[in-house]
């Protein structure tokens, strides 16, 4: 069987924790920032862990396993 390839955009945008759940960063925090109010920029700042539908999604996307 030909290896398969890993998604290049979820490479650059999850990472897997120890236990094999995935962080992300917030979306929205890039630009326009003006516009949102405060307790949006403080509440989405750092990384969350994704849900579980949407992990098995990105683990097909991901088959050996992001670092």
């Amino acid at each position: 069987m030909p290896k398969l390839k890993t998604k290049s955009g979820v490479k650059k945008r999850f990472k897997m924790t120890a236990t094999g759940l995935l962080k992300h960063g917030v979306a929205g925090k890039r630009h326009r920032l003006i516009s949102h109010n405060a307790k949006y920029i403080r509440q989405n700042r750092g990384t969350s862990v994704l849900s579980d539908a949407d992990t098995a999604t990105v683990k097909r996307w991901a088959p050996y396993g992001l670092k």
